[in-house]
């Protein structure tokens, strides 16, 4: 698709885009793109794993992990292919 923005200019809109998302998510909030999809966190409990060299039972730590969901536009535009 041809815009008429300068290559170097994209390039920093793009940056830019990409930056505030993920600041966003730093601070915990969720960032929702219309048509496209949702960046988000979920909170991951402590679990009990096992080494698989040895076999011996480990604690896994809970952490935080980031997700995206599809935007109902963006799941139909792939499913129409």
């Amino acid at each position: 698709v041809e815009t008429g923005m300068q290559l170097d200019a994209a390039a920093i809109a793009v940056d830019t885009v990409f930056d505030e998302i993920a600041a966003s998510l730093e601070r915990g909030q969720r960032v929702e793109l219309r048509g496209f999809g949702s960046f988000g966190l979920k909170e991951r409990q402590s679990r009990e794993g096992r080494n698989p060299k040895t076999g011996e039972s480990v604690t896994v730590p809970g952490k935080t992990v980031m997700f995206f969901k599809a935007g109902k536009e963006l799941r139909e535009r792939v499913d129409s292919k």
